[in-house]
């Protein structure tokens, strides 16, 4: 349940961002409150995961500030100025954003387990026995107890993907960043990461996902935000987005992706990715 009575988990205020001569991001802000699910769509190139980057600090915007819990994210606010962290103190601070990558960020040479107790245990000091119960816990809730102790690369990639989530999950954070979670899957595997997204969101999760998945955007989102070259084109609840859009180019991108091969679901392949990074 969304709590609109309550400031945002995640507040970003004119954020932009560039590499180089390239201006990726353009004044983007966005407010997420507890408990809201909040898809982002556009085509590839648009500033999609460069913002989701931006919102824990693994990139650094040019401008604008984005606040987590009402704390400035990156920095410490004294006497009406912003000071750059430390790393240590900007990891300390990311621990209560979790992040889901494309392509599962998963410590090879240890087993699911270990990578979903690696967080709780270096991260946030947790005994090693606690860390272990919270793992398995997680494994359990996205249907991999059984994948305990298997390594990545014995787990399919939709698997890989779930023990990725479990690792968020096992964190305890306000907020979930997703980041195109399945572009990299086939096809047959999607469904399966979807599902347990779905019962993560359904359990009150704040989150954020950038996705091409259509009918998720549409079925499980509270917001749909469109976004394009690098601005907010529209936003609005997922039936007024996604059913009825107002501005050219959402039509333009919705009728694209509704008409690919693969129908509402397709995506642009196992590498789309901003095109923005470079």
């Amino acid at each position: 349940m969304i709590r609109a009575s309550e400031p945002p988990v995640i507040d970003a205020r004119h954020v932009r961002k560039s590499f180089g001569d390239l201006e990726v991001l353009k004044d983007i802000s966005l407010a997420v409150r507890g408990g809201e699910v909040v898809s982002i769509l556009g085509p590839s190139g648009s500033g999609k995961s460069t913002f989701l980057r931006c919102l824990n600090h693994l990139e650094i915007p040019d401008a604008g500030t984005i606040l987590v819990n009402g704390s400035p994210m990156g920095y410490r606010q004294h006497v009406g100025r912003l000071y750059e962290l430390p790393p240590r103190e900007v990891a300390r601070q990311r621990r209560s954003i979790g992040m889901v990558f494309q392509r599962f960020n998963l410590f090879p040479h240890r087993t699911a387990l270990e990578n979903v107790m690696e967080g709780p245990v270096q991260v946030l000091g947790r005994a090693r026995r606690e860390a272990r119960e919270k793992a398995m816990a997680e494994l359990d809730r996205v249907g991999l107890a059984d994948k305990a102790d298997a390594f990545p690369s014995q787990l399919s990639g939709g698997q890989q993907q779930r023990v990725a989530i479990a690792r968020a999950l096992a964190m305890n954070p306000s907020a979930i960043l997703f980041d195109e979670p399945t572009s990299a899957l086939d096809p047959e595997l999607v469904d399966s990461v979807l599902a347990v997204m779905r019962q993560v969101a359904d359990a009150g999760m704040t989150m954020v996902v950038v996705t091409h998945e259509i009918a998720f955007a549409r079925d499980v989102c509270d917001r749909v935000v469109f976004m394009d070259q690098g601005i907010i084109v529209e936003e609005g609840a997922p039936e007024q987005v996604i059913e009825h859009p107002s501005h050219e180019r959402t039509q333009r991108f919705l009728a694209r992706i509704h008409t690919a091969p693969g129908g509402p679901a397709a995506t642009d392949g196992p590498a789309a990715t901003d095109g923005a990074q470079p």
